[in-house]
């Protein structure tokens, strides 16, 4: 899965990057080539775990119904991080459980245009302003 993951990511560096804002992020949301079920973004930090910064809500018993992707309303005052963060939640959207944390990185690094491990160092210091517990 992780070369299939990390093709899907370079498909949206090549048609939304090089650069992916906020603005770019709306469009990938209505791009059914980047995202294969309905997505709504809101900021919602209810359904999220302590130190968690964005989780995809099911809106129904099937993927059909769509999700409501919620990201921690201490990030929207920092829009320019908010693709960060919804990428990785993507791989969630698009592959359900037979994700991992894995995949969820390759996605988001490459669709970023960035090295995995500096992907993952900055998802953790975004984790860590949450008071999350950071990353190993």
């Amino acid at each position: 899965m992780n070369a299939h993951v990390a093709a899907k990511g370079a498909e949206i560096f090549e048609k939304y990057g090089p650069h992916i804002g906020f603005k770019e992020l709306k469009l990938i949301l209505k791009d059914t080539d980047c995202v294969r079920y309905p997505c709504e973004l809101v900021f919602d930090a209810a359904p999220l775990m302590p130190g968690e910064t964005a989780h995809p809500e099911p809106l129904g018993d099937t993927p059909e119904a769509g999700f409501r992707l919620c990201v921690h309303p201490y990030f929207l005052t920092r829009l320019d991080v908010v693709p960060m963060l919804v990428l990785y939640q993507l791989v969630l959207v698009n592959y359900g459980e037979f994700a991992s944390a894995d995949d969820a990185e390759i996605f988001g690094s490459r669709a970023l245009g960035l090295c995995k491990d500096e992907y993952y160092q900055a998802m953790c210091a975004l984790s860590d302003q949450l008071g999350g517990m950071g990353c190993a």
